[in-house]
């Protein structure tokens, strides 16, 4: 059973958390893709429960009710998970990030390699600009879109933002392979049925609630230096990428799993963004504890 929390920061600010799992559990921090919220899936849920994991997720600043903060980078969920593992009373934690989140859960392995034991992403975006990277390449029209208009900057992106933001607050189950058009193929295409798309579409419309301001503050955080050093990681990283993602393409793997030192590479050329994240949890899962 998922609760819902409220998890205040030192500096004022608070975070809608989510929580699942023995209190007792080994603690997996969870951060969730680009607009989406910190809601727990079932399926991630279900995976946990046999290996004992204590789930929690939370959604990023300006998401749901989380409090915005204007100009952050990727680096600054540093502070916040550290913040939260001391409120929870809890020493250390494995990570697992899925898309927009994977740069996040890089992040805090890359700045608390003393309290974060491991990380894994899934379908996870390398930075920005990347070098012998072409960032581009094989990625959906609409998110080539969003990009560029991120590094244009703010008054290219508002109006993408204005422009999506009623579609995907209101989203449903039914309608999400629609809307994500053509970020996915028939691989991916496959997946989005059922209780799953109900689940990403239930995520998205919580994320994006109140405001598009989480979304547009992280495609900020990405389009600009993630705040910390890529060469320097130690803490083992495993690296999760599907040959058929048209979110966040294949080369993004490929690239992190050859410039950060303790990579651990999963790359699989016939999964894609939304099929690892159903068929492959377990595994995932098992890796990352290992």
């Amino acid at each position: 059973m998922t609760s819902a929390v409220t998890l205040p920061l030192p500096d004022g600010r608070t975070l809608d958390g989510y929580l699942a799992g023995p209190d007792d559990g080994r603690l997996l921090v969870f951060h969730h893709g680009t607009p989406s919220s910190g809601q727990l899936s079932d399926e991630l849920v279900a995976a946990a429960a046999p290996r004992g994991l204590r789930l929690l997720a939370w959604s990023r600043p300006g998401y749901g009710d989380s409090t915005r903060l204007p100009g952050r980078d990727i680096a600054a969920v540093a502070a916040d998970t550290a913040a939260i593992l001391d409120h929870l009373g809890v020493a250390q934690c494995v990570t697992l990030g899925w898309s927009g989140g994977g740069p996040h859960a890089i992040a805090i392995a890359a700045l608390l390699p003393d309290r974060v034991r491991a990380a894994a992403t899934i379908g996870g975006v390398a930075p920005y600009p990347a070098e012998g990277l072409d960032w581009f390449a094989d990625m959906g029209a609409e998110n080539i879109e969003e990009f560029h208009a991120a590094l244009a900057g703010h008054d290219a992106l508002i109006p993408f933002k204005e422009r999506w933001w009623p579609i995907f607050r209101s989203i449903s189950g039914e309608q999400i392979a629609e809307a994500f058009g053509d970020l996915i193929d028939d691989v991916d295409r496959g997946s989005l049925t059922g209780a799953f798309a109900e689940g990403v579409a239930a995520s998205t419309r919580e994320g994006l609630r109140n405001s598009y301001w989480g979304w547009y503050d992280d495609d900020m955080a990405f389009a600009r230096d993630w705040g910390f050093d890529l060469a320097s990681m130690r803490v083992p990283v495993h690296i999760w990428q599907g040959g058929h993602d048209r979110m966040v393409p294949f080369g993004h793997g490929q690239w992190l799993a050859a410039h950060i030192p303790s990579a651990v590479p999963h790359l699989h050329p016939e999964h894609g963004h939304l099929t690892l994240a159903v068929d492959s949890l377990g595994p995932i899962l098992d890796a990352l504890l290992a």
